[in-house]
């Protein structure tokens, strides 16, 4: 049986303002005050885990040890199997620019389009979200979207590698979609409907 969450607060812990925004949107309907890792000023550890769940853990415990509430933190990314599963857990890492060295979406899926080639196109998100209380405890959850990469990118919405995937039986793009359709059907939507199921409904 999963831990209830029974506080009024909660640390989303992650630095990426689209992450905790969506989040936010998701927790929205359960009165939670959530606060994001820039906020309070938390540091970002090194996350050396293998698998989207271990990251997961890694940011959650951090954060909660650092703050001592409760922490909810996301690992998440796109796995393609035509190139091996890249680029999975190094999805943030692989959109780095080293013309200026930060993080770039467009370059990302420009390097990503360029990579598959005649490959493929078939891939999926994976989200993993782990729940860290301050006395140790940990719940963690895992939802996957699966759907098609296309070129050219369509969309202005969403983040991230959004505006190239378009999900098994949709025509738009998540960078296409309203925020509230995406929510609906995403892999942190499949994520959270676990961690909400277990751990935030009565």
């Amino acid at each position: 049986m999963a831990r209830k969450f029974s506080e009024n607060k909660l640390v989303v812990a992650s630095h990426n303002e689209g992450k905790v925004r969506e989040i936010r949107e998701l927790l929205a309907p359960f009165g939670v005050k959530v606060y994001s890792s820039a906020e309070l000023k938390l540091s970002e550890p090194i996350e050396d885990g293998e698998t989207f769940c271990e990251n997961a853990e890694i940011k959650s415990k951090s954060a909660t040890g650092e703050c001592g509430l409760v922490s909810l933190a996301d690992d998440s990314g796109l796995v393609v199997p035509s190139l091996g599963g890249i680029p999975g857990i190094h999805s943030a890492r692989y959109a780095i620019n080293p013309d200026t060295s930060e993080r770039d979406f467009d370059y990302g899926m420009e390097r990503l389009h360029n990579e598959l080639g005649d490959n493929e196109r078939r891939a999926y998100f994976a989200c993993a979200l782990s729940l860290a209380w301050p006395d140790g405890h940990v719940e963690t959850f895992e939802g996957q979207v699966h759907g098609e990469l296309i070129w050219p990118l369509r969309g202005d919405n969403g983040f991230g590698y959004d505006p190239m995937f378009v999900a098994d039986g949709h025509k738009d793009s998540f960078g296409e979609m309203a925020a509230a359709e995406k929510h609906a059907i995403s892999h942190r939507a499949n994520a959270f409907k676990k961690l909400i199921d277990a751990c935030f409904r009565p």
